[in-house]
């Protein structure tokens, strides 16, 4: 797990989290709010390895007999609240795991840590089951809700808690550790970093990721060929595609990063600017080609087809009108 002082960005949390901690004012409750793979997890459990650390200090020593336990996964007094409906955290988890559990005292720290992952999923009568342990939490008691979208939780429950907001982490710190740490050649570093769009979990995936370069080479060729497609021939693409439905993000932020490139040369006439530098004569050609007003217009439907994709509208569907889109613009 490491320290804070392995945790790329997230300065403000992290300064928040040790000052509250040496200062002893730390909340009962905390929202850490970030989309997928910005670090929640690995920062809620600093943040109680902290709050449990025999030393004392500004963050983990990864050295005591609690920190050793934490890292492990078997520290009798960190909690992971888990649930068996894959899209759904319903009362009785909440009530059999924190509320039935709550007035038991810590086994050997001075805190109880529960940590809700996803918490955005607990239906509202898990969250107003949760509400009465927030109000009237146990000294030692410290809830950790995390999620993608803090929206998504009563009002109630978000205005007792801490906002913990995970922000976006700047390029160049996401490709100096993909370099130093993953030891990725810099022209990936740039790619991965492009497609993560300031989120190091999604960056760290995708430079492991064994589909990367099939689902990069496969946009690709979409790209530079989809003007003299039929209809025929995007049906085929499409049924290609559809084994890369659990990375379907990544297919389609690839395209996303390609008419990125597109829309900074046809504005710039810079090449440094380009991401797919190796795709120069192509993007040069579609900028040529496309208007502005298009390529807003493509760039917007990305947007349109993730959204229509996490509602479980028909894959087939939303990805032929975004290949249509692409094609007449």
């Amino acid at each position: 797990m490491g320290s804070f002082k392995d945790v790329v960005g997230h300065k403000d949390i992290i300064n928040y989290i040790s000052n509250a901690v040496a200062m002893d004012q730390v909340s009962h409750a905390y929202i850490l709010n970030g989309e997928r793979g910005a670090g929640k997890k690995m920062l809620a459990l600093l943040f109680a390895m902290t709050l449990l650390c025999e030393k004392k200090g500004p963050g983990p020593c990864n050295e005591c007999h609690s920190c050793k336990q934490a890292e492990s996964g078997n520290h009798p007094d960190i909690i992971r609240v888990t649930h068996e409906k894959p899209n759904s955290i319903g009362v009785d988890d909440i009530r059999v795991q924190v509320n039935n559990t709550v007035m038991i005292k810590p086994y050997q720290g001075p805190y109880k840590v529960y940590i809700i992952d996803r918490a955005d999923l607990m239906t509202v009568e898990a969250q107003n089951a949760l509400l009465k342990t927030i109000e009237e939490p146990p000294q030692y008691t410290v809830i950790m809700l995390l999620t993608e979208n803090a929206d998504l939780l009563l009002p109630t429950v978000t205005s007792r808690c801490v906002m913990l907001k995970l922000r976006y982490i700047k390029d160049t710190l996401i490709r100096r550790y993909l370099m130093e740490n993953l030891k990725i050649p810099d022209y990936k570093a740039d790619l991965c970093t492009a497609f993560a769009q300031g989120n190091m979990g999604q960056a760290i995936t995708l430079a492991n990721s064994e589909y990367f370069n099939e689902i990069r080479e496969e946009a690709v060729q979409l790209l530079t060929h989809i003007h003299e497609m039929e209809i025929s021939d995007i049906i085929q693409a499409i049924g290609r595609v559809a084994p890369y439905k659990l990375e379907i993000n990544d297919y389609l932020d690839v395209i996303m990063v390609w008419f990125r490139d597109v829309l900074l040369y046809k504005a710039t006439k810079d090449i440094d600017v380009v991401i797919f530098k190796e795709q120069i004569n192509a993007i040069k050609e579609r900028a040529s080609k496309s208007s502005y007003e298009g390529i807003q217009l493509i760039l917007t439907s990305f947007e349109k087809a993730k959204s229509r994709l996490k509602a479980n509208v028909n894959f087939e569907l939303v990805m032929e009108l975004l290949f249509l889109t692409i094609k007449e613009n």
